[in-house]
């Protein structure tokens, strides 16, 4: 993507709308005097007394348990050095949300002007009544030693400062399992290390820990190898200094194990790669560009074990698979310290998760079938959902064997428990769909591509490797867009429908319309002009196999923008055809049908609509709970709305008795799992919320999921568009360029289902 359009985008993406990635949100009601009268004076006192008499109250009613403070003062931020804490805190606020999105911790940051060990120090120390957890972030070497040490001496809260310990504790994990699949010991393994900052030092004392023998590591820094011979070395550098003659990094791997690269790309060649011993293990951690390249090494030595810190490679080492769920096991038993044990613990959990078998979910995020504990897996993914219930109380058990804890953790199924219901599925599904959109990129139409946003998500889904675009449209005034806009699209096909005329493939098409339609009202001079259209024409390449998949409906209405779809390429025979939205709440996905096409659906459609949302929610991995909506509770009330969905029901007990559904029922039981168990303990719905609604006529669908939209804050997906012959979708009118971006996702991963169900001939 040209650099002008992604920084733009970057810049739009912090300051559009509401500045900044983070916001406090209230967790408790506010709406009427009462409530406030309760939240600040006179209520507030009566918390304030108790907290006066007994500190630790202080977890009970205030946030302090579950906040983390991320600090910093912007002296090595990223790859960008030191900027300054303003100029840093973008990436302080972007932790934050990592935090909140992966492990429900709420934070602070804090951004601190001063360059004072002391100073720093004395501030944090004062902030601790605030806070549960210190994360120490993008602090320079060797400084950043010196203030986490004192600060873990002299707080009783966590501190850790992450990226010392984040990298080490991942990498620590694969270096496990690369040395469990090549067969090599630990403590007899020759390593060297590449970097001598702030990660590759923690990285190296974690080896350590974990059983390396400090006298079989090399580390090398910019001036070359660092060895007790050299002057004036620095203490943390001096603990690595090694009594072998070697200078440089070619030496140095000359028969080694291990490679561990912390420092900048392409600093080792394929002859250096020859040189180390059989088996090795490299994991080249530079960002973006490694040490050496994916490609380059797995090509020179096909028994290599390599990871990186790169998303596009097997074997990423993210730090994010370590950190959120670290201070989640470390709040939760209020330890007062993550020490050694709980830091070994993490690495343990983390590394024993990679041998596990891989969850549906996960194997889905990546479009496989078979992933598993192996060369290409030595670590788990980090959109793999069972890391908080294995690294969080592996901590936590870890915080409470080392007498670190002030609470005990003792029904641990419990707390497992507690750990999944924290976080809802709500964008965790989009990454997921995402990632899996990424190993497999389809050809995607894009009918209005004469349209900015479209070119801009087009670009957007090119770029991040989600589908290969195919733009239908004015070629002139396409190609005017793109150069306004600094677009890189040049090289995307770019389809005129109006240029295509009496062209073979434009014939064609105007023949397979004619053939399907001539009995319909189409004559051959109607089929003529309709192909002109970028809809038909764009329904027609997905129909003969030349794209994949099609997007339309921006600047039409719905009923327009459909029309073609249904012409050219039809419904799934014998089937329903409905629309169906994805609603991402904070309480996870709620999947709303039909809100696009049925007016006024009978009781059989409603059965066939329950069952198109039921297959499309299980091709999302997830448990379709179905609840058929109403104003009446079970027989409540009489009418043609209630008797319908009361007849729809017992159509589907009675002839699809494996799907979960029940009703007719009113949304707020549907919702309400308390609510529904206490007033109808008969439901078979009960236990937990509906997750997927269907509406009795498309009045009330539409209605809803606009409601919840605009007034509930939930971001919509869709409509996604079930039971077509062939997959495509149609956009709400003037959707935004990242609702366009979500429904090409879906409508990649739809093409891919679909390929898994039938596969195509070779």
């Amino acid at each position: 993507m040209n650099k002008t359009n992604r920084k733009q985008d970057a810049l739009d993406y912090h300051s559009k709308g509401r500045p900044g990635k983070i916001a406090v949100v209230p967790t408790k009601p506010t709406h009427s005097q009462r409530d406030l009268s309760l939240a600040y004076s006179p209520g507030v006192a009566e918390p304030c007394l108790r907290i006066a008499e007994n500190n630790e109250d202080v977890y009970k009613y205030t946030a302090k348990g579950n906040l983390v403070a991320v600090i910093s003062n912007g002296t090595a931020v990223l790859g960008l050095g030191d900027i300054g804490p303003e100029a840093g805190k973008p990436v302080m606020e972007g932790k934050g949300l990592l935090f909140k999105i992966f492990a429900d911790i709420d934070v602070f940051d804090i951004e601190l002007d001063t360059k004072d060990v002391d100073e720093f120090v004395r501030i944090v120390k004062c902030l601790e009544p605030t806070f549960g957890g210190v994360n120490l972030e993008d602090i320079k070497a060797p400084e950043c030693f010196e203030i986490e040490r004192r600060l873990k001496a002299e707080l009783k809260i966590p501190v850790m400062h992450d990226d010392q310990h984040g990298t080490a504790i991942i990498s620590g994990a694969a270096l496990i399992n690369a040395c469990t699949l090549q067969k090599k010991k630990l403590e007899k393994v020759k390593i060297v290390v590449n970097g001598a900052g702030a990660a590759a030092i923690s990285c190296t004392r974690m080896y350590i820990s974990l059983g390396a023998r400090r006298e079989n590591i090399v580390m090398l820094d910019s001036k070359g190898c660092i060895r007790q011979d050299r002057p004036n070395l620095e203490a943390t550098k001096a603990e690595f200094a090694t009594t072998q003659t070697i200078d440089s990094l070619a030496e140095a791997l000359k028969g080694a194990d291990v490679f561990i690269g912390l420092s900048k790309g392409d600093v080792v060649t394929a002859d250096m790669l020859k040189s180390m011993a059989k088996n090795p293990i490299v994991f080249a951690m530079a960002n973006p560009d490694p040490e050496i390249a994916y490609p380059l090494a797995v090509k020179t030595r096909k028994d290599v074990i390599m990871a990186t810190g790169r998303s596009d490679y097997p074997n990423q080492v993210n730090n994010v698979l370590g950190f959120p769920y670290i201070f989640r096991g470390a709040l939760d038993v209020r330890a007062t310290a993550i020490n050694e044990e709980m830091k070994i613990a993490a690495v343990k959990a983390i590394a024993e998760l990679a041998k596990q078998s891989v969850p549906e979910a996960v194997n889905q995020a990546y479009n496989t079938q078979n992933l598993k504990f192996g060369p290409e897996y030595i670590i788990p993914k980090p959109t793999d959902p069972r890391l908080i219930i294995e690294v969080a109380p592996a901590v936590a058990k870890a915080a409470m064997d080392s007498g670190v804890s002030r609470k005990a953790i003792t029904d641990w199924d419990k707390y497992a428990e507690e750990l999944r219901q924290r976080l809802g599925q709500d964008d965790r599904i989009m990454r997921n769909l995402s990632e899996a959109a990424k190993l497999n990129p389809k050809r995607v139409v894009f009918a209005e591509a004469d349209n900015y946003k479209t070119l801009r998500a087009a670009q957007i889904v090119k770029e991040e490797g989600i589908a290969l675009p195919i733009l239908l449209g004015n070629k002139k005034k396409i190609h005017q867009l793109i150069d306004e806009n600094l677009l890189e699209l040049r090289d995307v096909p770019i389809i005129d429908s109006l240029e295509e005329k009496g062209e073979p493939r434009f014939q064609k098409y105007v023949d397979f319309l004619y053939a399907k339609r001539q009995r319909r009202g189409i004559s051959y001079l109607d089929a003529q002009k309709l192909m002109l259209d970028r809809n038909y024409f764009g329904a027609s390449m997905v129909q003969f196999g030349e794209a994949d998949t099609l997007i339309s409906g921006l600047t039409k209405n719905y009923a327009t923008a459909i029309r073609p779809a249904l012409r050219v390429i039809g419904t799934q025979p014998g089937s329903k055809l409905a629309g169906m939205y994805m609603m991402l709440t904070a309480k996870g996905p709620v999947f709303f049908g039909d809100t696009t096409v049925n007016a006024n659906p009978t009781a059989e459609e409603l059965v066939d609509i329950t069952l198109l949302l039921h297959d499309a929610v299980k091709k999302m991995n997830i448990s379709p709970r179905i609840a058929l909506l109403s104003f009446s509770n079970f027989g409540s009330n009489d009418g043609d709305v209630p008797n319908k969905v009361r007849k729809a029901v017992q159509l589907l007990h009675e002839k699809y008795p494996e799907i979960l559904v029940d009703g007719e029922m009113q949304a707020n039981f549907a919702m309400n799992s308390d609510l529904l168990a206490s007033n109808f303990p008969f439901s078979s719905l009960n236990g937990s919320p509906a997750n997927t609604l269907v509406f009795p006529n498309l009045e009330s669908g539409n209605i809803a999921y606009k409601l919840l939209q605009e007034i509930g804050g939930a971001e919509a997906v869709g409509p996604i568009l079930l039971g077509m012959n062939k997959p495509m979708h149609i956009l709400q009118l003037d959707s935004s360029v990242r609702e366009i971006v979500n429904m090409v996702t879906i409508a990649v991963v739809d093409v891919q289902s679909r390929e898994s169900i039938t596969p195509k001939k070779k």
